[in-house]
């Protein structure tokens, strides 16, 4: 560990920084690699103990509880999953700072973002269940884990959808912002007061407008001029959107096929039935995968741990700078005393949102 000076100026803060796009492939590779481990391996060395049912009808397909009760498959699993919980939770939390920032004057998502997040760790627990209670050990106990970590994550899943309407749904509201450009002034005011500025825009936040700064372009121009800018966050939100209904709606319909399908194969015993339970319960769980690899959308630009507020507000004119590119001018960050001067080191970052 790094040591530094008591009453350092840097003493607090964090030594390792990860950016959120390498975190959220290393959270989803780890089950998913697990579970293709697992599967090929039941499939090759145990395929007679991974396919036998209760009344021994032909069966094909291991079911993911029969592969990870095996060995060395349960080890595998158990290795992946523990690794994979950790960053779970703190998903789970980013989540939560996350709506609480956007929904900062509506109570009603405020509530249903804790409630969320209380899905999540439920979710995750039920999942760590499932893992360490195997269904050869505890078949109650293994159940009781696969019932809560379903039902979980599908009422998650209902949530995030909701929240991410709404937050589509506000982008979509201020997805054109109409501009006047008043030659010679230099300066513009949006018609919308959260607005966020765009190409050739430096931004400066204050507390109930924004004030841009206009690029030389507009400096020239001595006509009277209406200019919309479309955001390319906000459709970037409204595509995070649709891909995690989409994702839910796939993993509703294959969770009440695979419940049709088991009851069947107890009811009737027939042959291949259990085989397409198996499948189904394969893409409800790669279906689950994916909706929390839009997780790599949604903090695409950020970095774990979170960043302090001051750090926020230097990304943010960082952000403002790449957009600008050329046109924008030296030194003009020096005009906004409520930030720091910072050198553009990444244009891929992503611009914080305004609340709702």
């Amino acid at each position: 560990m790094q040591q530094v000076p008591y009453g350092y100026v840097d003493r607090d803060k964090p030594l390792i920084r990860v950016p959120f796009t390498r975190l959220a492939v290393i959270t989803v590779c780890l089950p998913l690699l697990g579970l293709i481990a697992c599967v090929v391996l039941a499939l090759l060395y145990h395929y007679n103990d991974a396919t036998y049912t209760h009344c021994q009808v032909p069966n094909y397909l291991p079911s993911i509880s029969a592969a990870i009760s095996l060995t060395p498959e349960r080890y595998i699993w158990r290795f992946s999953i523990g690794l994979h919980s950790a960053p779970r939770f703190l998903v789970a939390a980013a989540y939560l700072s996350f709506y609480r920032g956007r929904f900062s004057r509506r109570l009603k998502e405020q509530l249903l973002s804790g409630v969320t997040f209380l899905l999540a760790l439920s979710e995750n627990v039920g999942l760590l269940l499932l893992t360490y209670v195997s269904s050869t050990e505890t078949y109650s106990v293994h159940k009781s884990g696969f019932i809560v970590f379903i039902g979980s994550s599908l009422v998650h899943m209902m949530c995030t959808c909701k929240l991410w309407s709404m937050i589509a749904k506000y982008s979509l509201s201020e997805e054109y912002s109409w501009v006047e450009c008043f030659g010679g002034s230099g300066w513009c005011a949006f018609t919308e007061p959260r607005s966020t500025c765009l190409p050739h825009i430096m931004l400066q936040k204050r507390t109930d407008d924004i004030v841009c700064l206009l690029s030389p372009f507009c400096r020239l121009s001595s006509l009277f001029l209406h200019c919309i800018y479309p955001n390319p966050l906000q459709h970037q939100e409204m595509m995070s959107s649709r891909l995690k209904s989409r994702l839910f709606l796939f993993n509703l319909f294959f969770c009440l096929l695979a419940a049709y399908f088991y009851r069947r194969h107890n009811t009737y015993c027939e042959t291949g039935i259990y085989t397409l339970f198996a499948l189904c319960e394969y893409l409800v769980v790669l279906s689950n995968m994916a909706f929390h690899m839009t997780a790599y959308w949604d903090f695409g630009g950020s970095e774990a741990p979170p960043w302090s507020a001051e750090e926020e507000k230097n990304e943010e004119l960082n952000v403002a700078r790449c957009m600008l590119g050329p046109l924008f001018p030296e030194g003009t960050a020096r005009q906004f005393p409520h930030h720091k001067e910072v050198k553009p080191t990444s244009c891929q970052a992503t611009t914080p949102s305004s609340p709702i």
